[in-house]
Protein backbone atom coordinates (compact mmCIF):
# COMPACT_ATOMS: atom_id res chain seq x y z
CA UNK A 1 0.00 0.00 0.00
CA UNK A 2 1.10 3.32 -0.99
CA UNK A 3 1.55 6.42 1.54
CA UNK A 4 -1.25 8.78 1.96
CA UNK A 5 -1.18 11.80 -0.03
CA UNK A 6 0.68 14.82 1.48
CA UNK A 7 -0.58 18.48 0.66
CA UNK A 8 -0.82 21.89 2.41
CA UNK A 9 -3.99 20.89 4.54
CA UNK A 10 -2.23 17.68 6.00
CA UNK A 11 0.42 19.65 7.24
CA UNK A 12 -1.33 22.31 8.62
CA UNK A 13 -3.45 20.10 10.19
CA UNK A 14 -0.92 17.95 11.51
CA UNK A 15 0.62 21.11 13.32
CA UNK A 16 -2.16 22.10 14.77
CA UNK A 17 -0.79 23.88 17.55
CA UNK A 18 1.52 26.20 16.01
CA UNK A 19 0.69 29.43 14.54
CA UNK A 20 1.02 28.86 11.37
CA UNK A 21 -0.42 32.27 9.85
CA UNK A 22 2.47 33.67 11.18
CA UNK A 23 4.57 31.53 9.44
CA UNK A 24 3.16 32.45 6.43
CA UNK A 25 4.43 35.81 6.81
CA UNK A 26 8.04 35.65 7.14
CA UNK A 27 10.43 38.68 6.36
CA UNK A 28 12.98 37.08 4.71
CA UNK A 29 16.16 38.38 5.61
CA UNK A 30 18.49 37.24 2.90
CA UNK A 31 21.74 38.95 1.65
CA UNK A 32 21.06 37.99 -2.11
CA UNK A 33 19.38 39.76 -4.92
CA UNK A 34 16.66 39.29 -7.01
CA UNK A 35 18.85 39.44 -9.88
CA UNK A 36 21.92 37.11 -10.62
CA UNK A 37 25.14 38.74 -9.50
CA UNK A 38 27.18 39.99 -12.30
CA UNK A 39 29.73 36.85 -12.55
CA UNK A 40 27.12 34.59 -11.98
CA UNK A 41 26.09 32.05 -13.72
CA UNK A 42 23.76 29.65 -11.09
CA UNK A 43 21.70 30.74 -8.17
CA UNK A 44 21.05 28.92 -4.72
CA UNK A 45 18.36 29.65 -2.70
CA UNK A 46 19.36 29.07 1.10
CA UNK A 47 17.39 29.23 3.87
CA UNK A 48 18.43 28.81 7.70
CA UNK A 49 17.13 29.73 10.90
CA UNK A 50 20.20 31.70 12.45
CA UNK A 51 19.88 35.17 13.79
CA UNK A 52 21.99 36.95 16.52
CA UNK A 53 25.62 35.61 16.71
CA UNK A 54 25.05 32.95 14.42
CA UNK A 55 23.68 34.73 11.64
CA UNK A 56 26.67 37.25 11.72
CA UNK A 57 29.22 34.15 11.40
CA UNK A 58 27.15 32.47 8.75
CA UNK A 59 26.50 35.25 6.64
CA UNK A 60 30.47 36.32 7.05
CA UNK A 61 31.29 32.43 5.57
CA UNK A 62 28.58 33.17 2.84
CA UNK A 63 30.13 36.06 1.83
CA UNK A 64 33.50 33.46 2.34
CA UNK A 65 32.29 31.74 -0.79
CA UNK A 66 30.83 34.22 -2.77
CA UNK A 67 33.92 36.04 -2.77
CA UNK A 68 35.92 32.15 -3.75
CA UNK A 69 33.10 30.88 -6.15
CA UNK A 70 31.89 34.28 -8.12
CA UNK A 71 29.91 32.15 -10.60
CA UNK A 72 27.34 30.80 -7.85
CA UNK A 73 25.26 33.50 -6.78
CA UNK A 74 23.42 32.29 -3.03
CA UNK A 75 19.97 33.66 -2.62
CA UNK A 76 19.81 33.38 1.68
CA UNK A 77 16.65 33.80 3.78
CA UNK A 78 16.92 34.09 7.32
CA UNK A 79 13.63 32.77 9.19
CA UNK A 80 12.18 32.91 12.48
CA UNK A 81 13.54 29.77 14.57
CA UNK A 82 11.54 26.81 15.94
CA UNK A 83 8.20 25.72 14.96
CA UNK A 84 7.03 28.32 12.57
CA UNK A 85 10.42 27.64 10.39
CA UNK A 86 9.97 23.94 10.06
CA UNK A 87 6.20 25.00 8.88
CA UNK A 88 7.14 26.66 6.30
CA UNK A 89 10.37 24.40 5.16
CA UNK A 90 7.68 21.36 5.27
CA UNK A 91 4.98 23.64 3.30
CA UNK A 92 7.38 24.96 0.73
CA UNK A 93 8.73 20.99 -0.14
CA UNK A 94 5.26 19.78 -0.09
CA UNK A 95 4.26 22.49 -2.53
CA UNK A 96 6.88 22.45 -5.16
CA UNK A 97 8.39 25.93 -3.88
CA UNK A 98 11.24 24.75 -1.59
CA UNK A 99 14.93 26.55 -1.69
CA UNK A 100 18.17 24.11 -2.79
CA UNK A 101 19.05 24.18 0.15
CA UNK A 102 18.26 24.61 4.16
CA UNK A 103 19.20 23.77 7.55
CA UNK A 104 17.34 21.20 10.59
CA UNK A 105 18.31 20.53 13.56
CA UNK A 106 19.87 16.77 12.69
CA UNK A 107 17.02 15.26 15.13
CA UNK A 108 13.89 16.42 13.07
CA UNK A 109 15.14 14.66 10.01
CA UNK A 110 13.48 11.25 10.56
CA UNK A 111 10.28 13.64 11.16
CA UNK A 112 10.43 14.95 7.99
CA UNK A 113 9.48 12.30 6.15
CA UNK A 114 12.89 11.71 4.08
CA UNK A 115 11.92 10.68 0.58
CA UNK A 116 8.88 12.24 0.73
CA UNK A 117 9.68 15.71 1.91
CA UNK A 118 13.57 15.58 1.92
CA UNK A 119 15.51 14.46 -0.88
CA UNK A 120 18.78 12.50 -0.35
CA UNK A 121 22.36 13.96 -0.54
CA UNK A 122 25.20 12.75 -3.80
CA UNK A 123 27.44 11.02 -1.71
CA UNK A 124 29.48 11.06 -4.98
CA UNK A 125 29.20 14.78 -5.43
CA UNK A 126 29.62 15.33 -1.91
CA UNK A 127 33.30 13.46 -2.18
CA UNK A 128 33.91 15.73 -5.27
CA UNK A 129 34.10 18.62 -3.02
CA UNK A 130 36.06 16.67 -0.02
CA UNK A 131 33.48 15.33 2.09
CA UNK A 132 33.90 11.78 3.21
CA UNK A 133 31.82 10.04 5.56
CA UNK A 134 35.25 9.19 7.50
CA UNK A 135 35.94 12.38 8.08
CA UNK A 136 33.24 12.54 10.37
CA UNK A 137 31.95 11.46 14.08
CA UNK A 138 30.74 7.99 13.22
CA UNK A 139 27.90 8.16 15.71
CA UNK A 140 27.21 11.24 14.41
CA UNK A 141 26.66 10.31 10.58
CA UNK A 142 24.66 7.25 11.20
CA UNK A 143 22.61 9.80 12.87
CA UNK A 144 22.05 11.75 9.20
CA UNK A 145 21.58 8.20 7.26
CA UNK A 146 17.56 7.59 7.10
CA UNK A 147 16.80 4.04 5.17
CA UNK A 148 20.33 3.49 4.24
CA UNK A 149 20.89 7.03 2.52
CA UNK A 150 22.28 10.12 3.60
CA UNK A 151 19.57 12.95 4.20
CA UNK A 152 21.72 15.59 6.50
CA UNK A 153 24.91 16.97 5.90
CA UNK A 154 26.07 17.58 9.85
CA UNK A 155 27.92 21.04 10.38
CA UNK A 156 28.06 20.97 14.07
CA UNK A 157 26.77 19.74 17.57
CA UNK A 158 25.72 22.07 20.06
CA UNK A 159 26.31 20.22 23.77
CA UNK A 160 25.04 21.54 26.75
CA UNK A 161 27.96 22.74 29.34
CA UNK A 162 28.87 23.53 32.99
CA UNK A 163 30.09 26.80 32.65
CA UNK A 164 32.12 27.95 35.45
CA UNK A 165 33.63 31.15 37.18
CA UNK A 166 37.42 30.49 37.69
CA UNK A 167 37.70 33.18 40.25
CA UNK A 168 35.17 31.66 42.78
CA UNK A 169 35.80 28.05 42.25
CA UNK A 170 39.87 29.45 42.91
CA UNK A 171 38.71 30.36 46.25
CA UNK A 172 36.80 27.00 46.67
CA UNK A 173 39.36 25.01 45.90
CA UNK A 174 37.99 23.62 42.83
CA UNK A 175 39.95 24.57 39.92
CA UNK A 176 43.18 22.19 39.28
CA UNK A 177 46.62 22.83 38.48
CA UNK A 178 45.51 23.05 34.95
CA UNK A 179 43.08 25.86 35.14
CA UNK A 180 40.18 24.02 34.96
CA UNK A 181 37.84 22.39 37.33
CA UNK A 182 39.10 19.60 39.24
CA UNK A 183 37.55 16.28 37.61
CA UNK A 184 33.80 15.39 39.22
CA UNK A 185 32.65 11.19 38.97
CA UNK A 186 30.24 10.71 41.46
CA UNK A 187 27.11 12.49 42.59
CA UNK A 188 28.85 13.11 45.75
CA UNK A 189 31.30 13.94 44.63
CA UNK A 190 29.22 17.21 42.64
CA UNK A 191 27.41 17.88 45.60
CA UNK A 192 30.35 18.07 47.84
CA UNK A 193 32.04 20.86 45.47
CA UNK A 194 28.38 22.44 45.06
CA UNK A 195 28.99 23.11 48.65
CA UNK A 196 32.32 24.26 49.05
CA UNK A 197 31.37 26.51 45.52
CA UNK A 198 28.72 27.85 47.53
CA UNK A 199 30.74 28.68 50.50
CA UNK A 200 32.80 31.02 48.26
CA UNK A 201 29.90 32.51 46.47
CA UNK A 202 29.26 36.68 47.30
CA UNK A 203 25.67 36.98 48.40
CA UNK A 204 22.14 37.47 47.09
CA UNK A 205 23.60 34.65 44.01
CA UNK A 206 22.30 31.13 43.51
CA UNK A 207 25.56 28.57 43.37
CA UNK A 208 24.14 26.94 39.91
CA UNK A 209 21.63 28.21 37.08
CA UNK A 210 19.94 24.82 36.49
CA UNK A 211 16.87 26.90 34.37
CA UNK A 212 14.92 24.37 36.66
CA UNK A 213 11.65 25.64 35.24
CA UNK A 214 12.15 25.39 31.79
CA UNK A 215 11.24 22.79 29.43
CA UNK A 216 13.27 22.24 26.96
CA UNK A 217 16.47 22.77 29.33
CA UNK A 218 15.38 20.30 32.02
CA UNK A 219 15.03 17.70 29.36
CA UNK A 220 17.71 18.20 27.72
CA UNK A 221 19.92 17.71 31.17
CA UNK A 222 17.43 14.23 31.91
CA UNK A 223 18.86 13.02 28.62
CA UNK A 224 22.47 14.09 29.89
CA UNK A 225 21.83 12.00 33.01
CA UNK A 226 19.77 9.16 32.09
CA UNK A 227 22.14 8.45 28.96
CA UNK A 228 24.79 8.35 31.73
CA UNK A 229 22.93 5.55 33.46
CA UNK A 230 22.52 3.45 30.33
CA UNK A 231 19.23 4.53 29.82
CA UNK A 232 17.00 3.86 26.66
CA UNK A 233 13.69 4.85 25.66
CA UNK A 234 12.42 2.31 23.10
CA UNK A 235 13.44 -0.98 21.84
CA UNK A 236 15.29 -1.45 18.37
CA UNK A 237 11.97 -2.03 16.26
CA UNK A 238 10.55 0.92 17.73
CA UNK A 239 7.27 -1.16 18.94
CA UNK A 240 8.24 -1.06 22.46
CA UNK A 241 8.70 1.20 25.03
CA UNK A 242 12.23 0.08 27.67
CA UNK A 243 11.63 3.41 29.36
CA UNK A 244 13.84 2.27 32.92
CA UNK A 245 11.21 4.04 35.68
CA UNK A 246 13.74 3.47 38.53
CA UNK A 247 16.33 4.95 36.91
CA UNK A 248 14.19 7.71 35.60
CA UNK A 249 13.57 8.30 39.26
CA UNK A 250 17.27 8.48 40.20
CA UNK A 251 18.10 11.13 37.63
CA UNK A 252 14.66 13.20 38.63
CA UNK A 253 15.80 13.08 42.08
CA UNK A 254 19.57 14.35 41.67
CA UNK A 255 18.15 16.99 39.00
CA UNK A 256 15.59 18.03 42.60
CA UNK A 257 18.12 18.08 45.03
CA UNK A 258 19.37 21.22 43.50
CA UNK A 259 16.60 23.22 44.39
CA UNK A 260 15.94 21.60 47.92
CA UNK A 261 19.52 22.04 48.72
CA UNK A 262 19.27 25.19 48.19
CA UNK A 263 22.04 25.77 45.42
CA UNK A 264 19.71 26.91 42.82
CA UNK A 265 16.77 29.24 42.75
CA UNK A 266 13.78 27.91 40.37
CA UNK A 267 13.03 31.53 37.99
CA UNK A 268 16.35 33.02 38.62
CA UNK A 269 18.44 34.85 35.69
CA UNK A 270 20.63 32.25 35.58
CA UNK A 271 22.64 33.87 32.90
CA UNK A 272 23.03 37.02 34.44
CA UNK A 273 23.75 35.72 38.13
CA UNK A 274 26.38 33.90 36.28
CA UNK A 275 27.81 36.92 35.14
CA UNK A 276 27.51 38.63 38.48
CA UNK A 277 29.63 35.79 40.22
CA UNK A 278 27.47 32.90 40.14
CA UNK A 279 30.36 30.05 40.30
CA UNK A 280 28.24 27.71 37.97
CA UNK A 281 25.48 27.27 35.27
CA UNK A 282 24.23 24.73 32.97
CA UNK A 283 23.82 26.39 29.09
CA UNK A 284 24.66 25.61 25.99
CA UNK A 285 27.74 25.96 24.17
CA UNK A 286 25.63 28.94 22.18
CA UNK A 287 26.02 31.07 25.57
CA UNK A 288 30.09 31.32 24.60
CA UNK A 289 30.05 34.50 22.83
CA UNK A 290 28.09 36.21 25.46
CA UNK A 291 30.34 34.79 28.44
CA UNK A 292 33.37 35.83 26.37
CA UNK A 293 31.50 39.29 25.60
CA UNK A 294 31.19 40.06 29.63
CA UNK A 295 34.99 40.23 30.08
CA UNK A 296 34.78 37.23 32.66
CA UNK A 297 37.47 34.68 33.86
CA UNK A 298 35.50 31.40 32.76
CA UNK A 299 35.71 28.11 31.82
CA UNK A 300 33.19 25.45 30.00
CA UNK A 301 33.37 21.52 30.53
CA UNK A 302 30.86 18.71 29.37
CA UNK A 303 28.32 18.11 32.05
CA UNK A 304 29.83 16.33 34.83
CA UNK A 305 29.87 12.25 34.30
CA UNK A 306 27.93 12.29 38.16
CA UNK A 307 26.98 8.52 37.01
CA UNK A 308 30.25 7.48 35.96
CA UNK A 309 29.49 7.76 32.46
CA UNK A 310 30.58 10.63 30.34
CA UNK A 311 27.69 11.75 28.40
CA UNK A 312 26.24 15.39 27.58
CA UNK A 313 23.42 17.05 25.66
CA UNK A 314 23.90 17.32 22.09
CA UNK A 315 21.69 18.49 18.75
CA UNK A 316 22.98 19.09 15.80
CA UNK A 317 22.89 21.64 12.80
CA UNK A 318 22.84 20.07 9.45
CA UNK A 319 22.19 20.98 5.84
CA UNK A 320 19.38 19.23 3.95
CA UNK A 321 18.10 19.27 0.43
CA UNK A 322 14.45 20.26 0.98
CA UNK A 323 12.28 17.61 -1.68
CA UNK A 324 12.01 19.24 -5.57
CA UNK A 325 10.42 17.23 -7.69
CA UNK A 326 12.70 18.12 -10.61
CA UNK A 327 16.14 18.17 -8.32
CA UNK A 328 19.01 18.33 -10.24
CA UNK A 329 20.89 20.20 -12.56
CA UNK A 330 23.41 22.73 -12.11
CA UNK A 331 21.60 24.67 -9.01
CA UNK A 332 22.02 21.11 -6.98
CA UNK A 333 25.42 20.92 -7.76
CA UNK A 334 26.20 24.19 -6.17
CA UNK A 335 24.06 23.68 -3.26
CA UNK A 336 25.78 20.16 -2.63
CA UNK A 337 29.36 22.74 -2.95
CA UNK A 338 27.91 25.09 -0.57
CA UNK A 339 27.05 23.28 1.81
CA UNK A 340 30.57 21.30 1.52
CA UNK A 341 32.11 24.63 1.48
CA UNK A 342 30.80 25.62 4.80
CA UNK A 343 31.08 22.04 7.10
CA UNK A 344 35.12 22.39 5.63
CA UNK A 345 35.97 25.99 6.91
CA UNK A 346 33.50 26.10 10.11
CA UNK A 347 36.74 28.00 12.26
CA UNK A 348 34.40 30.87 12.21
CA UNK A 349 31.30 28.86 12.98
CA UNK A 350 33.01 27.59 16.10
CA UNK A 351 33.47 30.92 17.32
CA UNK A 352 29.81 31.29 18.30
CA UNK A 353 30.72 28.11 20.54
CA UNK A 354 29.37 25.40 18.24
CA UNK A 355 31.55 22.58 17.95
CA UNK A 356 32.13 21.59 14.11
CA UNK A 357 31.24 18.22 13.01
CA UNK A 358 34.11 17.99 10.16
CA UNK A 359 36.95 16.13 12.10
CA UNK A 360 39.84 17.70 10.05
CA UNK A 361 38.48 21.43 11.23
CA UNK A 362 38.43 19.64 15.23
CA UNK A 363 42.21 18.83 14.73
CA UNK A 364 43.41 21.80 13.36
CA UNK A 365 45.82 24.40 15.15
CA UNK A 366 43.25 26.96 14.20
CA UNK A 367 40.25 25.43 16.44
CA UNK A 368 42.40 24.24 19.91
CA UNK A 369 43.86 27.91 20.09
CA UNK A 370 39.56 29.22 20.78
CA UNK A 371 38.98 29.05 24.41
CA UNK A 372 37.19 27.92 26.17
CA UNK A 373 36.10 25.84 23.27
CA UNK A 374 38.94 23.53 22.96
CA UNK A 375 37.63 22.26 26.60
CA UNK A 376 34.83 21.02 25.60
CA UNK A 377 35.66 19.64 22.30
CA UNK A 378 35.23 15.90 23.96
CA UNK A 379 31.56 16.38 24.21
CA UNK A 380 31.46 15.14 20.23
CA UNK A 381 32.17 11.80 21.32
CA UNK A 382 30.05 11.30 24.27
CA UNK A 383 26.97 13.36 22.67
CA UNK A 384 23.32 12.00 24.91
CA UNK A 385 20.40 12.54 21.94
CA UNK A 386 17.26 11.99 21.33
CA UNK A 387 16.10 8.65 20.09
CA UNK A 388 15.57 8.95 16.63
CA UNK A 389 11.96 8.77 15.84
CA UNK A 390 9.84 11.33 14.25
CA UNK A 391 8.63 13.19 17.24
CA UNK A 392 12.02 14.34 18.45
CA UNK A 393 14.42 17.19 18.01
CA UNK A 394 14.62 20.40 18.83
CA UNK A 395 11.58 22.22 19.57
CA UNK A 396 9.78 18.57 18.79
CA UNK A 397 6.97 16.85 20.29
CA UNK A 398 8.69 14.59 22.35
CA UNK A 399 10.23 17.39 24.38
CA UNK A 400 7.28 19.92 24.27
CA UNK A 401 5.39 16.73 25.48
CA UNK A 402 7.99 15.52 27.97
CA UNK A 403 9.57 18.57 28.88
CA UNK A 404 6.94 20.05 31.48
CA UNK A 405 6.85 16.81 33.46
CA UNK A 406 10.53 17.01 34.28
CA UNK A 407 10.15 20.71 35.16
CA UNK A 408 7.28 19.61 37.50
CA UNK A 409 9.66 17.38 38.81
CA UNK A 410 12.19 20.31 39.37
CA UNK A 411 9.76 22.50 40.95
CA UNK A 412 8.41 20.26 43.66
CA UNK A 413 4.74 19.80 42.18
CA UNK A 414 5.33 16.19 40.87
CA UNK A 415 7.12 13.61 43.19
CA UNK A 416 10.25 12.11 41.12
CA UNK A 417 9.12 8.97 40.64
CA UNK A 418 5.00 10.09 39.98
CA UNK A 419 7.36 12.41 36.82
CA UNK A 420 9.09 8.78 35.86
CA UNK A 421 5.84 7.22 35.73
CA UNK A 422 4.02 10.03 33.50
CA UNK A 423 7.18 10.13 31.43
CA UNK A 424 6.56 7.02 30.55
CA UNK A 425 2.86 7.43 30.03
CA UNK A 426 3.97 9.85 27.46
CA UNK A 427 6.47 7.59 25.49
CA UNK A 428 4.02 5.43 24.87
CA UNK A 429 1.48 7.60 23.79
CA UNK A 430 3.92 9.24 20.91
CA UNK A 431 4.91 5.52 19.71
CA UNK A 432 1.07 4.89 18.86
CA UNK A 433 0.60 8.19 17.14
CA UNK A 434 1.81 8.57 13.28
CA UNK A 435 3.70 11.22 12.24
CA UNK A 436 1.75 14.10 10.59
CA UNK A 437 4.33 14.30 7.83
CA UNK A 438 3.31 10.63 6.42
CA UNK A 439 0.87 9.14 7.88
CA UNK A 440 3.34 6.55 9.76
CA UNK A 441 4.32 5.51 13.21
CA UNK A 442 8.04 5.55 14.22
CA UNK A 443 7.99 1.67 14.40
CA UNK A 444 6.46 1.99 10.13
CA UNK A 445 9.45 2.98 9.03
CA UNK A 446 11.86 6.04 8.51
CA UNK A 447 14.25 5.75 11.97
CA UNK A 448 16.13 2.99 10.85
Amino acid sequence: MGRPGLNRRHILTGLGGLTVAGSLGFAALGTGADALASDASTRVRYWNLFSGGDGYNMIAMLDAFRKARPAIDVKDSTLQWGNPYYTKLAMAASGSRAPDLSVMHLGRVAGFAPGRLLDPWDTELLARYGIREEDFNPALWKRAVVDGKLYALPLDIHAQLTFYRKDVLKKAGLLGDDGRIVPITSTKEWFDALRAAKKATGRGLQTIGIHANDQNFAWWFFVTFYAQLGGDYFDPAMTDVVFDEDRATEVLEFLRRHVTDGYAVAGAADAEQFMNGSPFVWEGNWSVPVYSGAKIEYGASPLPAVFGRQATHAESHAFVLPHQSARGGSANEAAHELAAYIVKNAVAWAAGGHIPAYTPTLVSAAYRELTPQSEYVSAMDHQATEPKAWFAGSTGTLAARIGPVVASSNLGSTKPAAAAHRMRNVLEQLLAMKNPMDGRTAAQGGTA
